[in-house]
């Protein structure tokens, strides 16, 4: 910390990095002195991470653009208001809260609260924001079946908040188009994850009916679902669940109502699949 140009009398500079590799430097000043505790340089650390986490999604935005793949493009950018924006306005406001009190000199448990708060949502983001930088960057089958890949899936979901969840396979497995495979997982992968944000359910479970001409994908939960307005209106991550079955000509069933829990079913003719 040193006495700066332009009436700044305090600065810090965080590293940014992403994989090993340097992104930039996050800047902080201000006109006012302030010696940073500890716990302060520790939340602009985790800030720190949190953006790099932002830009290596960026990056991985563009490069999907490069790929022609339009249907990731959409999902990251779904994701990236769903986790990143919201979190980031709740840790704004919580440090804005800080402030405030700071400034109406608060006793320091109530500002402490505030920070530390803060803190939790910063680590509870970049936690969410690593997850989905990790399921972007994995091959979604790498090289198994549809049934191992969900098996997989349903085993990481399993724990995720207190949720506990299950894989049901019916009829007899047969290889089918990597297209359908790849996409269905993709829906799995989003449903479950709007499961463990959205849902507050105890549990969920997943399963895949293969019969002839069609395969169909069900997940259940039993959580506190929603109204169809909130349906309709595209909300809880619904555009892109429909967005993926209609790029694989099938159909998306919606089964919710609040207090019932939620079932969403999507039917693939395998018949018409490209």
């Amino acid at each position: 910390l040193v006495d700066g140009a332009n009436g700044l009398r305090y600065h810090a500079s965080i590293p940014l990095y992403a994989h090993g590799r340097q992104l930039g430097v996050l800047n902080v000043a201000s006109a006012d002195w302030r010696e940073l505790s500890t716990d302060d340089l520790r939340l602009l650390y985790t800030v720190g991470d949190l953006l790099s986490i932002a830009v290596e999604r960026a990056r991985l935005f563009e490069h999907s653009a490069d790929l022609g793949a339009l249907e990731e493009r959409n999902r990251l950018a779904r994701e990236l208001h769903d986790t990143l924006a919201q979190s980031l306005a709740a840790i704004a406001l919580q440090l804005e809260s800080a402030d405030a009190l700071l400034e109406a000199g608060a006793p320091a448990g109530r500002i402490s609260a505030a920070v530390q708060r803060a803190m939790e949502l910063t680590r509870a983001s970049l936690e969410e924001a690593r997850r989905s930088v990790l399921d972007l960057r994995a091959a979604p089958l790498e090289g198994r079946s549809l049934s191992e890949a969900l098996a997989g899936l349903v085993e990481a979901t399993d724990g995720r908040g207190g949720l506990r969840a299950s894989l049901e396979l019916i009829g007899a497995a047969r290889p089918l188009p990597l297209r359908v495979e790849v996409g269905l997982f993709r829906i799995a992968q989003e449903a479950l994850n709007n499961t463990v944000r959205h849902a507050n359910a105890s549990r969920c479970r997943v399963r895949l009916t293969s019969a002839p001409g069609e395969v169909r994908l069900l997940i259940t939960d039993d959580g506190i679902g929603f109204s169809p307005e909130d349906a309709a209106a595209g909300r809880f991550g619904l555009v892109g669940l429909n967005e993926r079955a209609r790029l694989l000509h099938g159909q998306l069933r919606l089964d919710t109502n609040p207090g019932s829990g939620t079932a969403i079913e999507v039917v693939i003719p395998l018949d018409t699949s490209p």
